[in-house]
């Protein structure tokens, strides 16, 4: 272990799996000015350990496995709750690949977690587990559904949602799904999009006319830390809960708005979903022959051309939260960063 913490924050240990990335360095950072102590738990540094809250909290790093029985009771001991934000992401690899990190290995983090009694465990999820291609407008947090998901991925995650949800655990879960998180660093949402303007591959599906929300990522961060206060709440335990910002925009609005903070006068171009479908369709086979990952999918059709969008009252309530970036922050935010890049 490396940059141990010593002494502990107002509120406890905090153990975040998968904490190096966009999200979980903003799980952190709100961990922390919480008022936790936190060890973040992944293979590589952080680049976080050694940080320290205004009030004396510290961040730390536990480097090792999460398929890894020993690293994870390792990891475990004097932790007073658990973020597991840890898992295999993309579209790329064999569905071994997404069970053995996104099933066992959260089953594996779970019940260890239950073993060392922990007080509360916060898995962040995605909408995707229970979305099956249907427009989604002002939707609630329905129940994941492995059997109808779309990919690996969403697939994985909504098996291990079922699994920390199960009545019979002993630990008080929630289950977080943040929607579309985006922010400066973001080398996913952001990257990809800035790239394709840069290069002209940029393109909406019928006009970019669909509703999406989507969460700035320190709103989600907060948010995942505010679930583990509430976790023990019997309105929040054992349930799942969409995490967004609350504001949906048509899909042209939200690409222009990363499009023009990055500066870029892009020419992007609309395709009918019937052809972006085929095209997402050969794109993955090609992909999946080639190993390079494909211009389109079906799911990026999807979610390019089907409205989705979610009723945060509920999560707000539950939680008794509320988002503190609104979109244009965040853009302005996402501006100024990009300029000192």
């Amino acid at each position: 272990m490396s940059g141990s913490v010593s002494s502990p924050g107002s509120k406890g240990r905090l153990l975040v799996t998968g904490g190096r990335g966009l999200l979980g360095n903003a799980v952190v950072r709100a961990a922390l000015a919480d008022g936790w102590d936190v060890v973040c738990f992944q293979r590589h540094a952080s680049g976080m350990a050694g940080e320290q809250s205004t009030g004396g909290a510290r961040v730390g790093d536990f480097l090792g496995s999460i398929v890894k029985a020993a690293d994870v009771r390792k990891a475990l001991e004097g932790v007073d709750a658990v973020v597991h934000l840890a898992a295999r992401v993309g579209i790329d690899g064999s569905w071994s690949q997404f069970e053995t990190v996104n099933v066992e290995g959260t089953r594996l983090v779970l019940e260890c977690a239950a073993d060392a009694g922990v007080q509360a465990f916060v898995y962040v999820s995605s909408p995707s587990v229970a979305h099956v291609g249907e427009p989604l407008i002002a939707a609630a947090a329905d129940t994941a559904d492995p059997a109808r998901t779309r990919g690996h991925y969403s697939r994985s995650k909504a098996m291990a949602e079922r699994i920390v949800l199960d009545p019979r655990v002993g630990v008080p879960v929630v289950a977080v799904r943040p929607h579309l998180v985006w922010g400066p660093g973001d080398k996913q949402l952001i990257g990809r999009i800035i790239d394709r303007a840069a290069s002209g591959r940029l393109f909406l599906i019928d006009g970019g006319r669909a509703l999406i929300d989507t969460t700035y990522v320190d709103n989600a961060g907060e948010a995942i830390v505010r679930a583990l206060d509430r976790a023990e709440d019997p309105s929040v335990r054992g349930r799942a809960f969409v995490v967004s910002n609350g504001e949906p925009r048509p899909v042209r609005d939200v690409i222009k708005a990363i499009v023009d903070a990055a500066g870029i006068e892009a020419s992007v171009r609309s395709v009918p979903r019937g052809p972006a479908w085929v095209a997402g369709t050969v794109g993955e086979a090609a992909a999946s022959v080639s190993g390079r990952e494909p211009v389109t999918t079906r799911f990026l059709v999807e979610q390019l051309s089907t409205a989705h969008w979610f009723d945060p009252r509920q999560t707000w309530e539950a939680f008794q939260w509320r988002p503190r970036v609104c979109f244009d922050e965040g853009i302005a935010r996402l501006a100024v960063s990009l300029r000192r890049a």
